[in-house]
């Protein structure tokens, strides 16, 4: 297997003073990256850059809620101010305000976009600058969700600003691909403060806590693991062994890592001189409505009692 070295490389990870988000900092720093912590409690924070010390890593903390251009700077400037560089940016840092449409605030759907989709866009751009200003390329890893790959219910905010960023990825992959920047979204699946509440998985995480593994039909047939199980997928992708490796939405969870499709196409008719209501209606079910696409987040498949 390739050796994933990361070292002389400088990172920032949003949103990792827990979860996913440190066990993503983690795996670079066990891959030699230097790492700015960022969380928006100090003690969070502090907690997470000691456990990488204590793992032989390196790692500053930045308290700062992300989502303003201030924000951004602040981690950018950070990194380059104690590790020289920038090489490495995840946006992981996220918050959920979950109700259905109709209940929905306007502050409920504003505070979702700000840290998801304008954290990841500020964030984004502060580091694109610095990477484009060093000359020698980097990784941009924004974190999507099975959310905006396909909708789920409740979260209007949450699932759009998933899609977002699945959307931005590759735009952006297109736009810094001269600079050697590649840029890619993941998709994990983990057991966390969010999914650990699913009904069908909660008495698995239960178990998997009191030191049990978890079975096969969760980790294979569903994907669904520990924050650690998807921490792989970014040394990888921030290493030189994924530098062919952009513009994609890459899932991860537990035993599997899958790639996820684009949007495209995938039935068309033809209407002579154009379509009519009427037109449409008769020709609907029979050509592009043979085959309507399914929403929203599969069902977990649970073995028979």
């Amino acid at each position: 297997m390739p050796s994933i070295d990361l070292s002389g490389k400088a990172a920032v990870v949003t949103g990792s003073g827990r979860g996913l988000g440190l066990a993503y900092a983690h795996a670079l720093a066990a891959h030699g990256a230097s790492v700015v912590v960022n969380d928006v409690d100090e003690a969070v924070a502090e907690a997470a850059v000691k456990s990488i010390e204590e793992a032989g890593g390196r790692a500053v903390a930045e308290v700062v809620a992300v989502g303003t251009s201030e924000a951004a700077e602040r981690l950018v400037n950070r990194a380059v101010e104690e590790f020289g560089r920038l090489d490495v940016l995840v946006t992981n840092a996220g918050i959920l305000r979950d109700k259905v449409l109709w209940k929905m605030s306007d502050d409920d759907f504003d505070a979702v976009i700000t840290t998801h989709l304008k954290g990841t866009f500020t964030c984004a751009r502060a580091a694109a600058v610095r990477m484009r200003e060093q000359g020698e390329g980097g990784s941009l890893i924004l974190v999507g969700s099975p959310a905006g790959q396909r909708g789920n219910f409740g979260q209007t905010n949450y699932a759009a600003a998933k899609a977002g960023i699945a959307a931005m990825a590759r735009t952006w992959s297109m736009e810094l691909g001269r600079a050697g920047i590649t840029v890619n979204a993941i998709v994990p699946v983990a057991a966390t403060a969010m999914t650990e509440t699913i009904p069908a998985f909660a008495p698995y995480v239960e178990a998997m806590r009191g030191g049990e593994p978890l079975p096969d039909f969760l980790r294979k047939g569903e994907g669904f693991g520990t924050p650690e199980d998807c921490a792989a997928l970014v040394p990888f992708l921030a290493s030189e062994a994924a530098r062919g490796v952009t513009g994609q939405c890459i899932g991860i969870g537990g035993d599997k890592v899958a790639l996820w499709s684009h949007p495209q196409e995938i039935r068309a008719a033809y209407a002579d001189g154009g379509w009519t209501p009427g037109a449409l209606a008769d020709a609907w079910p029979t050509s592009v409505g043979a085959e309507l696409q399914s929403v929203g987040i599969p069902a977990p498949k649970l073995p028979e009692a």
